[in-house]
């Protein structure tokens, strides 16, 4: 199962963007557009980081929090800004992912401005069948008694 983290200072910081030109708050990294979705036995996470080189990705898991931070950087050069609209700097993203994820096996691919992370349910958190065997006779009358 997946957890989604709340940011209550989201929609702030986003119609704070909006309003006066900014592209992100001076210390709050900007947080990163996901979907999420279940395949069979796999969670399927995506993100979406354009623009950002994937020598930049960092991802870590301790205990059961996920954590992604990605930084796109401003170009060098002797260029003059004419428009800016697209957020630059840190991004990073927080998951709490349930207990019956296996995180020792998790995938991850970076293509096109897209991470992707597949995280696999943990053995034990799969559906099994339980055999039921013929108990004896003794085991009938002790629960008749």
């Amino acid at each position: 199962m997946l957890l989604r983290t709340a940011d209550p200072f989201r929609e702030f910081d986003r119609l704070a963007q909006q309003l006066l030109g900014t592209t992100g708050t001076i210390n709050r990294p900007a947080v990163m557009p996901m979907d999420a979705w279940r395949e069979g036995d796999v969670f399927v996470l995506e993100f979406d980081l354009p623009g950002v080189a994937k020598e930049s990705i960092d991802l870590d898991v301790e205990r059961n929090v996920l954590t992604i931070k990605a930084e796109r950087v401003a170009r060098n050069g002797d260029w003059e800004m004419l428009a800016s609209e697209r957020p630059r700097g840190l991004f990073s993203r927080q998951l709490v992912l349930g207990d019956n994820l296996d995180l020792e096996h998790i995938q991850a691919a970076y293509t096109d401005g897209v991470l992707t992370l597949r995280v696999p349910v943990a053995e034990q958190a799969k559906p099994r069948k339980i055999k039921i065997e013929m108990g004896s006779p003794e085991d009938t009358k002790a629960i008749n008694a």
